[in-house]
């Protein structure tokens, strides 16, 4: 029996770890535990009842108004505690969080192997996204088994002088989680706006760190400009818990006509809304990788992203969050037929659907001592 700790905290880690845990509980040779520290309180609950996943530990870390320096501290003396007493053969970690980052800290610590699932990732820039970038870098340094979702994360880990045989192809976990959710029978609410004829439907989300203030000012006052210059779009944006972004998104854009402003979606709802969606506009990296594999063009409002692929392979386009930028652009897909379809129709880059099932075969065989 192999004995996996599997810690993660947020949303999009909880999504992305969700069918992991599924497929290790389904092998006789894993012996199967959870933590969730819950840096995302609400959000993560939505993604643990969809899944049906109830955590072996519970660490509850969220704070109002919690700082970098107080959570990671918080998270690496709670999950230290988590590790001595499951006593892992392993431990695992999904991307790039300060979950992440302290959970591999703290194996470490107690010479514990590591394995990081969405290895690889990079935009080459320390402060973009922050604190993402230097999270996944110092992860990369403590792991013992590296599993990279792309071709280019692979070749991002041997260019830093990973070692090659610690470094596994595997497609990226979230598609998995995306096919499957998909698959399922689900009902949108019924006051949720996707139905209107002759419309196109505009499903945005806005979060980082690095656009609080001006720049997320700029990101609103686009979404603002989109709808007041084009009467065929109506927009839905499910927006962030974090006060840095519901008071600017608040005041400029509540109470305009056609913007739909909404608490944060469950997951199933979220998916089954991109499946109704024209277009998305995001600075999420998980959405860059699960809109694609849908059909549908995204529009990144970051000046950098650590998923090249979604762009080298047309899937996905970088705008920034100047204002100007985000509405050229958006009305670019809406008004020309050959750009939007060139967009929609290409080939997403990030896996078959069975990255957890490659994951599993590793981590079952590979000797990490």
């Amino acid at each position: 029996m192999t004995r996996i700790l599997l810690i993660f905290g947020t949303r999009p880690e909880a999504v992305k770890m969700a069918r992991l845990v599924h497929i290790l509980q389904e092998r006789p040779r894993a012996n199967v535990v959870t933590c969730v520290t819950a840096q995302h309180r609400q959000m993560l609950d939505q993604v643990l009842d969809w899944f049906r996943i109830t955590p072996d530990y519970d660490l509850g870390l969220m704070r109002p108004g919690q700082t970098l320096a107080g959570l990671t501290a918080q998270a690496l003396e709670a999950i230290t505690r988590v590790i001595e007493q499951a006593q892992p053969d392993i431990v695992l970690v999904q991307g790039d969080t300060t979950t992440a980052m302290a959970a591999g800290l703290a194996a470490f610590y107690l010479r514990i192997p590591v394995g990081h699932v969405e290895a690889g990732l990079r935009t080459h820039d320390i402060y973009n996204p922050f604190p993402e970038e230097v999270n996944r870098h110092l992860i990369s340094v403590l792991a013992s088994l590296h599993f990279a979702p792309t071709e280019t994360a692979r070749a991002t880990l041997l260019a830093e002088g990973v070692n090659p045989a610690s470094i596994h192809l595997t497609g990226n976990t979230v598609i998995d989680a995306l096919q499957w959710t998909a698959a399922q029978p689900y009902q949108l609410d019924s006051d949720l706006p996707v139905g209107h004829p002759g419309e196109h439907l505009i499903l945005v989300t806005g979060h980082r760190r690095e656009s609080f203030g001006p720049a997320f000012e700029a990101i609103c006052l686009a979404l603002r400009q989109i709808i007041e210059r084009n009467p065929d779009v109506r927009l839905i944006y499910p927006v962030h818990l974090n006060p840095n972004v519901q008071e600017p998104v608040y005041r400029i854009l509540q109470g305009i006509e056609r913007i739909h402003l909404i608490d944060p979606l469950p997951y199933p709802a979220f998916v089954h809304l991109m499946k109704r969606a024209t277009l998305l506009i995001t600075d999420s990296g998980g959405i860059q990788e699960e809109a694609p594999a849908l059909g549908k063009p995204v529009l990144v409002m970051r000046s950098t992203t650590e998923r090249p692929e979604a762009i080298e392979a047309g899937t996905a386009r970088l705008v920034g969050t100047e204002t100007q930028a985000i509405v050229s652009e958006t009305e670019r897909l809406l008004r020309d037929e050959d750009a939007y379809t060139a967009m929609a129709h290409a080939v997403s880059p990030f896996g078959d659907g069975h990255a957890a099932e490659h994951i599993a075969d590793v981590l079952l065989t590979a000797d990490v001592n």
